[in-house]
């Protein structure tokens, strides 16, 4: 059996995930490091635990596929800040709509490919 592992190591390693999936690989030791840098962990046992967790998830993500969904939701989300960042009233703000989104997204893997 598996060892059960805190929640406050299950949820702090999902936020990462979510917040910046393009950082992290299948790499513990990588996982390690870019934990250390981004969260101000206590201790050692508990910075492994969380990279450990965030290690074990990519690989659970690459294998269903939700590693390029939390990728693309990622991207448009970039897009959607730079969009906002670009219109200087909240009438345009407004005006920004998901279509602009996804045209944005088609250029960008267009551009990527």
């Amino acid at each position: 059996m598996g060892k059960v592992r805190i929640g406050l190591v299950k949820r702090t390693a999902r936020r990462l995930l979510n917040m910046y999936p393009d950082l992290f690989t299948e790499d513990f030791e990588h996982n390690k490091q870019v934990v250390a840098r981004l969260v101000d962990v206590g201790s050692k046992k508990l910075r492994n635990q969380i990279a450990g967790y965030v290690t074990r998830l990519i690989r659970l993500y690459k294998r269903t596929g939700k590693l390029q969904m939390l990728l693309e939701q990622q991207r448009a989300e970039e897009i959607r800040e730079s969009l906002l960042a670009q219109a200087p009233t909240e009438e345009k703000a407004e005006a920004i709509s998901s279509e602009s989104i996804a045209q944005a997204l088609e250029k960008s893997s267009g551009e990527q490919q």
